[in-house]
């Protein structure tokens, strides 16, 4: 049998999941129907972005996960979201945020493991516009997209 592993968790990455029906309806005591419009309502108001399975990382050779602070270049202060919509072609980063502070972007980093980090690292962080950063290791991770991990 052929090993699809790698491209179904590519495509469960990137948001190729649908709702199982027959237990959200089973959990809320509702005709699956009912549940099938309510979802269709919500996807349609932009509410529901994506459907995406979570992963245990280790497993999926994505186990090393780094948070970087990012500072930008004054120049290109004015708009972060270019910088930004830069960043998420790389398929490393699983967040990125603006946010408030000393830092003005934080990025979510996924890598095998701190070789690949450090590779990422190199052509990725020193990217125009990125004046400095600051990596942070996570060592453990308790609880990720709203689901526990142990």
């Amino acid at each position: 049998m052929k090993n699809l592993r790698p491209e179904l968790i590519a495509l469960l990455k990137k948001g190729s999941c649908t709702p199982r029906l027959s237990k959200l309806a089973a959990k809320t005591h509702s005709k699956a129907t009912t549940i099938h419009y309510n979802i269709k309502q919500l996807e349609s108001q932009g509410v529901i972005k994506t459907y995406k399975a979570v992963f245990d990382y280790k497993k999926v050779d994505a186990g090393f996960c780094t948070f970087v602070l990012v500072n930008l270049d004054k120049k290109e202060y004015k708009s972060p979201e270019d910088i930004g919509s830069m960043l998420a072609e790389y398929p490393e980063i699983e967040s990125i945020d603006i946010i408030t502070g000393e830092w003005e972007m934080l990025l979510k980093v996924r890598t095998k493991d701190i070789s690949q980090y450090y590779e990422f690292s190199k052509k990725v962080l020193s990217l125009r516009g990125i004046e400095r950063t600051q990596s942070l290791n996570s060592l453990f991770q308790i609880k990720t997209e709203f689901v526990k991990m142990q």
